[in-house]
């Protein structure tokens, strides 16, 4: 027997609620980054190499792969909204001792910790998230990551200013959890949605079979009990590219994240505000290309979107590795952020839909598995700038366009056959 429909949720409420999850995204998105600007000062104030800071940062994405797989039994356990606002608070006082850390040992502590915490707040607001596009009827995702990247930008913007104004980085991060905290509790009441709508609530699977309370389905007869393994294998095979297509926008942003600022700063000779800025300059780009994201997806389809981003991030980071000036690597970094924009939601949104398994299993198994190119990426990048320069590193994620644009490709071609 097929799960009721979702009750009809008054405009005003839903509006309320799509407020609510668009703070949680944006306080997401600006927690963490208002340190990364202060990443250079760290660097030097610790002595690390390259390499060195390239295992210390990778602290974050290890925790958040860790961790990843908590989110969902404690959403369903206390709901989306409340999961996400005492992850969010946790996260800000993790972030406020990075900022004060004195040694690396404390700094990789705290990254850890904030990992963690980020990977049970993703998924937290992403389950939100699809449950209020659900019921309006429309597609938000594009949208929502968008305000995280807006989020992330005016983080960045913080982070820099601070820099540039000499404030302490204690005292910056600290103000800064403080404040976002408050935001994220507001967060979490604005977003609260009737019972039955709820998205920690058991739902379905794609076939019509009632759930059982882990959100899994129960066979009703024999026969659906052979079946379900079956269509769980071709599940998971549609869901794999959609994965790595996934992992190709994470890498592209921990890129942005860790390495940007350095690179323009020591191989550019850009001012140290324009340096500072650069990760910004990424973010901002990728918030428009968000923007945009729903509306060209409707145009062109979600296979053309991603496959188009790929090769403009691939595009972008060719002046990057061929030596051009800072004003020609700012240019290119733009495009970067324009064409990584709609990787993860596309990713989410795809895998949010195969069939074949329960309600919310794509997004956190792509969730999950997508981290794993943090966890790559800052050490191949720091091994390989150590090896050569920091410009010639860059070649890791121009790579990573083009195979974003192969796998875009392939999904584009599969839907249009089926």
């Amino acid at each position: 027997m097929p799960a009721a429909p979702a009750p009809a949720v008054p405009t005003a409420r839903l509006g309320r609620a799509r407020l609510g999850v668009s703070l949680m995204f944006f306080t997401n998105g600006v927690l963490y980054s208002a340190l990364l600007p202060r990443y250079p000062e760290i660097k030097r104030a610790l002595d690390l190499s390259d390499t060195a800071f390239g295992l210390t940062v990778v602290a974050f994405p290890a925790g958040a792969i860790a961790a990843a797989a908590a989110g969902a039994p404690l959403i369903r356990r206390f709901g989306a909204p409340r999961v996400t606002a005492v992850g969010s608070v946790l996260l800000a006082v993790a972030m406020g001792v990075a900022g004060v850390s004195g040694t690396v040992a404390l700094l990789f502590a705290a990254l850890v910790l904030g990992g963690v915490l980020d990977a049970v707040v993703d998924a937290a607001q992403n389950v939100h998230g699809i449950a209020v596009e659900r019921l309006a009827g429309r597609s938000i995702i594009n949208s929502l990551h968008a305000i995280w990247s807006l989020g992330a930008a005016s983080g960045g913007v913080i982070g820099a200013t601070a820099a540039a104004a000499d404030v302490a980085i204690g005292l910056q991060m600290v103000v800064n959890g403080v404040v976002w905290a408050a935001v994220a509790l507001l967060a979490a009441r604005l977003a609260r949605l009737p019972h039955g709508a709820r998205p920690d609530a058991s739902a379905a699977t794609a076939a019509g079979g009632p759930s059982d309370q882990a959100g899994g389905p129960v066979a009703t007869t024999d026969g659906a009990e052979r079946a379900r393994p079956a269509a769980r294998r071709t599940a998971y095979r549609l869901l794999v590219p959609l994965v790595l297509l996934a992992v190709c926008g994470t890498l592209l942003e921990d890129v942005a994240n860790n390495w940007v600022v350095l690179l323009l700063g020591r191989e550019t000779a850009a001012p140290a505000v324009v340096a500072g800025l650069g990760l910004t300059v990424v973010l901002v780009s990728q918030f428009v290309g968000r923007l945009l994201g729903d509306p060209m997806t409707d145009r062109w389809g979600r296979g053309a979107v991603a496959r188009a981003g790929g090769l403009l991030v691939a595009g972008g980071l060719v002046p990057v590795v061929a030596g051009a000036s800072y004003p020609f690597v700012l240019l290119g970094f733009a495009l970067v952020g324009f064409g990584s924009a709609t990787l993860v939601p596309a990713a989410f949104a795809a895998a949010d839909r195969v069939p074949g398994l329960p309600v919310g299993t794509g997004v956190a198994l792509t969730g999950w598995l997508m981290r794993l190119g943090f966890l790559a990426t800052s050490p191949l990048v720091g091994v390989l700038s150590d090896a050569t320069t920091l410009r010639t590193a860059m070649v890791v994620p121009l790579v990573a366009g083009l195979v974003a644009a192969v796998l875009a490709e392939r999904t584009r071609r599969r839907d249009r056959a089926t």
